[in-house]
């Protein structure tokens, strides 16, 4: 593929799942300003990422005995937990004490807006340079995934908002663990199939389950939130 069309196909799905669920926060919606922010520091948290990245992996080989182990530390440590972690960082320092963060549902729309950053220029990354398979895949499978696992923690960060202290934080200790499980299964499902491709059926459906199950998941948290705006009177 010419770059004008990978470019296009790489941010497209980004685009399309950005305004999906940016319209289901119907009831209040936050400032397009404020979302391009959040949308642009998610895009920029790459680049730390790719170094903490480099640095933690630098201890994997202490799990060389076993590739269970070797693959799982790649895929919930390297992965899961810096990702993840970072979007969160991300959330709580951009946005999490503006005045415009005033609803349960604004978790969820802002870490969902940071993670499509991260993984707008993560998808640019990928499928540029390569074929229309790999922009296809990653369309439907990996950009969805980390909208679903940040929009899940999101959901934990809007309840952490108006908590009390001490629970604020296993709020978001419990959101964050969350979506390291979830991104962790993602990638060891498909990084274990390198050592077992005899499990490429098995691991794929896997994955199906796991980003529908998922997807319903954060829909019936995204329609509790608006339920907890609505009691509370935040909208």
């Amino acid at each position: 593929m010419n770059f004008a069309i990978s470019f296009i196909l790489a941010i497209l799905p980004v685009g399309i799942l950005l305004r999906y669920f940016y319209k289901k926060d119907s009831l209040k919606p936050e400032p397009i300003g404020l979302i391009f922010k959040v949308f642009i520091w998610g895009f920029l948290g790459v680049f730390p990422t790719i170094f903490i990245e480099l640095f933690v992996r630098s201890f994997k080989n202490f799990f060389s005995f076993s590739v269970i182990f070797f693959v799982g530390f790649e895929a919930f440590i390297v992965a899961g937990l810096v990702e993840e972690f970072v979007k969160l960082y991300i959330v709580k320092k951009s946005v999490y004490g503006n005045r415009n963060f005033d609803e349960v549902m604004d978790g969820i729309i802002y870490t969902i807006t940071a993670s499509l950053g991260f993984a707008c220029l993560e998808n640019i990354m990928y499928v540029i340079g390569s074929n229309l398979a790999v922009a296809v895949i990653r369309g439907i499978t990996a950009v969805p995934m980390h909208a679903i696992m940040s929009g899940i923690m999101g959901f934990y960060i809007g309840k952490a908002k108006f908590s009390s202290s001490a629970r604020e934080k296993s709020l978001i200790k419990k959101g964050l663990m969350i979506a390291v499980i979830l991104h962790g299964t993602y990638d060891f499902l498909l990084m274990i199939l390198q050592y077992f491709p005899q499990l490429l059926f098995i691991n794929l459906t896997f994955v199906v389950l796991l980003i529908i199950l998922g997807g319903k998941h954060l829909l019936k948290l995204i329609k509790k939130s608006k339920n907890l705006d609505l009691q509370a009177g935040r909208v």
